[in-house]
């Protein structure tokens, strides 16, 4: 089992990979997720306040999933965003396809205090194949939902990890 600090060095590893930039420091603003805040894209961890590691990754991915434009201007909370419920849906997928691509047990991401308490249906879904916010990875350019002749690469794996 990995500890905190490996599982840490593989997120930021990873967030440095894709271009989704995470910088340490002080937040003192009320957040969604304790010790996490979005600044013109960048993803701030306040190591103090965090609670979960697993939600840097998850957090992460709303950052990926945003296009150059959006990402630039979104400070603070994802309100405001067009479809909040599928963004979180694509979020949880991508989340899901990034622990297994940069090897920390799913478990990090979907501890059982996350989800609105739906963290164990949502990995026993995931974990035997049935999947939900992949049609949205697909609309984005990110994977397919299924592999075919003209295409052999299928969630969870990925094509590429942000939009743009």
């Amino acid at each position: 089992m990995d500890t905190e600090n490996t599982i840490l060095s593989k997120i930021l590893a990873f967030g440095q990979q894709i271009g989704v930039p995470i910088r340490f420091g002080d937040i003192n603003v009320d957040t969604f997720l304790p010790g996490l805040y979005i600044d013109k894209g960048t993803l701030v961890v306040d190591r103090i306040q965090l609670k979960y590691i697993g939600d840097i990754l998850h957090e992460m991915g709303h950052i990926a999933l945003m296009n150059r434009e959006q990402r630039n201007i979104l400070f603070g909370s994802l309100d405001g965003q067009l479809d909040p419920e599928a963004s979180e849906m694509a979020t949880i997928a991508w989340s899901y396809a990034a622990a297994l691509e940069i090897g920390i047990d799913t478990e990090v991401v979907f501890h059982a205090d996350g989800y609105k308490g739906d963290s164990e249906h949502i990995l026993s879904n995931f974990n035997e194949g049935h999947y939900f916010g992949v049609p949205i990875l697909q609309w984005y350019g990110l994977t397919f939902e299924r592999a075919s002749e003209t295409n052999t690469i299928a969630f969870p794996k990925m094509i590429r990890w942000t939009r743009d």
